[in-house]
């Protein structure tokens, strides 16, 4: 559930006795109401993971007033990675898309009906393809062909145009590109992306022909962070379905271009919602 007018607080330590009792205690006294929160202890690796969420209303202090508090009685004791973010802040999300079109309708779709409350400014691709659709909803289109000889030149514009307009994250709708380690730096956990679940069994151009051609009895999808190891950043979301020897090379695409598209459409909302941190290659996604 979304709630309206709210903070939401991101806390990811060491696993130490009273760290729900002391921001619970300190959120109380300054006139929070929480509307929600959730923590996650990792056992094995001895972190603490929480997410806590509070009515603004009646709050007796500005968020600025709160960080240095928080600070201060907190963050400073038990040495916490944390980040606040206000509900009501609108990001603005790049679309990143070659040719399939698959994933960015469903972008656009969930954008137009207010289930992603995002700013669009811009969308990039390597191709014109979808220049007219892009178009029609309103939205920037930039065509920056990618090649071997401009690719360097090339990321530059693209980095320099997510600058402009002060890009917070960007999604790859099927970008069938490489993301390059200066565009992962900058954006670093902001650039999430949908890749289906045969990896790395069929790579290359066609892999439910290769499945098909293998006799697979599932197929899915993985959305998932961008980092400079391809394809096998944090994974957000997940799914699979079952298919049999029924299932034409055509069906097979067909159903998994809709896993993609809905792992995809998970993925984003769980990060628009600040639902996500990221403990080195793995992520908590409160609910």
């Amino acid at each position: 559930m979304k709630f309206k007018n709210t903070a939401v607080l991101l806390i990811l330590c060491d696993d130490k006795d009273g760290i729900v009792a002391d921001v619970t205690t300190l959120l109380a006294r300054l006139g929070a109401n929480i509307v929600y929160l959730d923590q996650h202890t990792d056992r094995q690796n001895m972190k603490f993971f929480m997410r806590v969420e509070w009515d603004l209303e009646k709050f007796s202090v500005g968020l600025d007033d709160f960080k240095t508090i928080f600070t201060h009685d907190s963050a400073k004791k038990y040495n916490m990675s944390w980040e606040l973010h206000r509900s009501e802040d609108r990001q603005k999300m790049a679309i990143f898309v070659s040719k399939y079109a698959h994933c960015f309708f469903d972008i656009i779709s969930r954008w137009k009906t207010k289930e992603f409350e995002v700013d669009i400014p811009l969308v990039i691709s390597n191709h014109e393809d979808l220049r007219e659709e892009a178009g029609r909803f309103g939205i920037p289109y930039y065509h920056i062909p990618i090649t071997k000889e401009n690719r360097s030149e090339q990321t530059q514009e693209q980095i320099e145009l997510l600058q402009k307009h002060n890009v917070d994250f960007v999604v790859l709708a099927r970008y069938m590109q490489i993301i390059p380690p200066e565009m992962i730096a900058i954006y670093k956990n902001r650039i999430i992306n949908i890749h289906h679940s045969f990896l790395p069994g069929f790579p290359g151009a066609k892999p439910y022909h290769q499945a098909f051609e293998r006799g697979v009895k599932i197929i899915g999808a993985t959305g998932h962070y961008v980092t400079e190891e391809l394809d096998a950043g944090p994974i957000i979301e997940q799914a699979v379905q079952r298919v049999s020897h029924k299932h034409s090379v055509e069906d097979l695409i067909a159903t998994g271009q809709d896993i993609e598209r809905r792992v995809l459409a998970r993925a984003v909302k769980a990060h628009i919602e600040r639902r996500i941190l990221t403990d080195n290659n793995r992520t908590v996604v409160f609910s």
